[in-house]
């Protein structure tokens, strides 16, 4: 993997962009304080707008690191940010990066999330060098799981008791898309 941390991605109608310190309000306000957003998540809905400030500053500390990708993702229509999408862990050895991404629920089912992640994969594919990108999903939210194969990636099947998150233990739905599949341009 060549890594060269989280650079600003355009498309139609969004800019993936680095988190700033005053993302903090939006972030707060547009899904880390929703808890039907967080719901499948593993972090709890944030109490207030002062712990979403400290948390972003220590985010925006770790875009130092070149091995570090984590996304604002910012609608243009509004010039505010909307959600996040990061890679949340990695294997050197196998070129693979796992992907999460929440996004607030005013702007569920736009196809926005969609247009996301097919941006981040081009990214780790094109300028990172990934082999394998894969993404999981609580089965319980299988909206996420669409998302992933809307993007090219391949059901690969499901872990029984295999995460925890806001609902406790749960069986988790895994995507995955390989270099070479991307480069074929993997059916959607």
């Amino acid at each position: 993997m060549t890594h060269c941390g989280t650079g600003t991605i355009e498309t139609e109608r969004l800019l993936l962009r680095k988190l700033r310190a005053d993302d903090a309000e939006a972030m707060f306000r547009n899904w880390a304080s929703d808890p039907e957003v967080t719901r499948f998540l593993t972090w709890p809905p944030h109490k207030s707008a002062d712990f979403t400030r400290e948390l972003l500053s220590e985010w925006v500390k770790n875009y130092e690191r070149a091995d570090y990708y984590q996304w604002g993702i910012e609608l243009k229509a509004i010039g505010e940010v909307i959600g996040t999408i990061s890679v949340v862990g990695m294997d050197e050895q196998i070129g693979m990066a796992h992907i999460g991404y929440c996004i607030g629920r005013d702007w569920w089912h736009q196809g926005i999330m969609t247009e996301t992640l097919r941006a981040v994969l081009s990214y780790l594919f094109e300028n990172v060098r990934c082999c394998r990108i894969e993404s999981r999903y609580d089965i319980n939210n299988p909206h996420s799981g669409q998302v992933m194969k809307k993007c090219g990636m391949r059901f690969e099947g499901i872990l029984r008791s295999a995460a925890r998150n806001n609902q406790g233990i749960c069986d988790v739905g895994q995507y995955a898309i390989l270099l070479e599949d991307y480069l074929k341009g993997s059916p959607s």
